[in-house]
């Protein structure tokens, strides 16, 4: 029987990517890390995932590019990135000096783009992961990726060959099956898969009979989102042999044991960062003693333990 008193073994693995433990900060939420320094302790994150980035610079969708919804927040950003020029001399020498493992978000409007951009990365040095963002709904081809098994194997197979990184695959719930793409990401090698990027949705100001993302559409994410997300993580763990970074609308640490009963070895917190940057924190504090009540003594042993009601 595991000693109450004793600290558990927060460590994870999730194929070739080794983390400190399972709380790790989701693109687009934490900006590129430097400015929570003094906020935040980096060195103790499971890992960072800076904004995603793209070939070349983007200015984005226009405004307004987000607005609050219920229990939720809608995002049409569009990717806004100055370039994989612009990392690598401004961004990637401070990231690449933090303990914390470094999980670099790249998108693009082709497999090779997502095949360029990974062989670029791999020849810098510093980079624990690929992140593929093949689930954006708020640029064109956005989701193309992430919502065909056969493409979404092209795209990561193609990464997976051009680099020795591991691969992460970031998914959209916006398909019929979630389960299809993730064993689509499996087949071509994915070290793990992110489930899930953000619902599609939008908000209108009916006085003006407008939308009110400039975008009009945009990506829903936050507590709004968790059961749909909470559910994928159940059902693709229960029939892909994949480890998961489960996200969405984690905020506290019920949210974090839930998606790690699901079947996700780590988790990303996105949305919780903008109103409370020390959410990380206490929830990498507050972890050990919750499986200690569970009487394990590693996060491992209480991943995918969700019974099902169903006989």
């Amino acid at each position: 029987m595991t000693n109450p008193s004793a600290t558990p073994n927060l460590q994870v693995q999730l194929g070739r990517l080794t983390l400190p433990n399972p709380i790790l900060v989701a693109s687009g939420t934490f900006g590129y890390a430097r400015e929570m320094e003094g906020i935040v302790d980096l060195s103790l994150l499971g890992g960072i995932v800076p904004k995603t980035i793209t070939t070349e610079m983007r200015v984005g969708n226009a405004p307004h590019r987000t607005v609050e919804t219920s229990s939720g927040l809608l995002n049409s950003i569009g990717l806004d990135n100055d370039g994989i020029d612009a990392f690598i001399s401004h961004h990637l020498p401070y990231l690449s000096k933090q303990s914390a493992p470094l999980i670099v978000s790249i998108a693009g409007s082709s497999a090779d783009d997502y095949v360029s951009l990974a062989s670029r990365l791999a020849e810098q040095g510093g980079i624990d992961a690929l992140e593929l963002n093949i689930s954006c709904p708020n640029v064109a081809h956005g989701v193309d990726f992430g919502s065909n098994p056969a493409l979404c194997e092209q795209v990561v197979r193609g990464v997976r060959n051009s680099c020795d990184i591991p691969v992460l695959a970031k998914l959209t719930p916006n398909v019929t099956s979630v389960v299809e793409i993730a064993d689509g990401a499996a087949q071509g090698g994915a070290d793990a898969v992110c489930l899930t990027n953000t619902l599609l949705g939008m908000a209108i100001d009916w006085k003006k009979r407008q939308p009110i993302l400039g975008n009009d559409v945009g990506g829903l994410s936050g507590p709004a989102i968790k059961p749909v997300s909470l559910r994928c993580v159940f059902q693709v763990a229960r029939a892909v042999d994949v480890p998961i970074i489960g996200i969405g609308g984690i905020a506290n640490l019920d949210d974090v044991m839930q998606f790690l009963v699901a079947g996700a070895s780590a988790v990303q917190i996105g949305t919780a960062n903008y109103y409370d940057p020390t959410i990380s924190m206490k929830l990498i504090e507050q972890l050990p003693e919750a499986l200690n009540t569970l009487g394990v003594s590693t996060v491992t042993e209480v991943v995918g333990t969700v019974t099902s009601n169903k006989s």
